[in-house]
């Protein structure tokens, strides 16, 4: 069974692997938008985008695809809804890939929870020097803060950094250290972020906690209802084989014409 994985994080690559540790053929499609992203892709790899629904319903039937996990960043919210038509459509069974929320830490409590980017920027203004980790095409939301230090892997195309602004090329992952060390000779006072939750770029709430940075936290989008949802290789393992035994039945089962 040929089955697509919907990747472009870390958690991604690894779901695709532990797929193919199944002996299931998979292709892994990434975006691409960054550089390193392309840099990167290699045998099995798919880079660039479908053209919406229609386009992956398309490229679905023409790749067999018996199986769809979508293993794109918690706040991918198009990538997520074009698969879910697209595998309705198609009648592809579709689960989902969920990272552990960062709202699971203790700390979170004093938080300031935003449902979005404007709301950010409103619980962030007044309270000093703020490091932006909110990925570089959502930068523009927060023109409005005067004192903004804007981590980004690479900065989008035709970017124009605002005046009082400064803007950190890095990529990580980064570890505690780095990072209040980074908070803390900055004079940062404010982290906004989004809730994406894993481990690999979760040092910098460490940071914070540990030097009283004041966390702005902008919560998840919600996932579609009615989608299985995993976050443990095994288990996306055995759904997988599960929908494979199911399509080899209903193969066997079908009439012969």
């Amino acid at each position: 069974m040929n089955v697509l994985v919907l990747a472009g994080t870390g958690d991604g690559h690894s779901v695709a692997q532990a797929v193919r540790a199944t002996g299931r053929v998979v292709i892994e499609s990434v975006a691409g938008r960054t550089a390193a992203a392309r840099r990167s892709a290699g045998d099995g790899v798919r880079v660039g985008g479908f053209g919406g629904a229609d386009g992956l319903a398309q490229w679905l039937r023409e790749h067999a695809i018996g199986a769809v996990v979508d293993a794109t960043h918690p706040f991918a919210r198009q990538m997520t809804t074009n698969a879910v038509e697209a595998c309705a459509r198609v009648g592809v069974p579709l689960a989902r890939w969920v990272r552990p929320s960062w709202l699971r830490r203790p700390e979170s409590l004093g938080w300031l929870c935003v449902p979005d980017h404007a709301a950010a920027v409103r619980a962030a203004a007044g309270h000093g020097r703020v490091l932006l980790t909110v990925g570089r095409q959502e930068l523009a939301a927060y023109r409005a803060l005067p004192d903004v230090i804007a981590r980004v892997t690479e900065p989008a195309a035709g970017w124009v950094t605002p005046p009082g602004w400064e803007l950190l090329i890095a990529r990580g992952p980064f570890d505690r250290v780095s990072e209040r060390d980074l908070m803390a000779e900055r004079g940062v006072r404010v982290l906004v972020t989004k809730d994406s939750g894993g481990a690999t770029t979760e040092a910098k709430l460490d940071a914070a906690a540990a030097l009283g940075v004041q966390v702005v936290m902008i919560t998840r989008p919600p996932d579609p209802e009615g989608i299985p949802r995993f976050s443990d290789h095994e288990a996306i393992a055995r759904w997988i084989a599960e929908v494979d035994t199911g399509s080899q039945h209903e193969r066997s089962v079908r009439p012969q014409v």
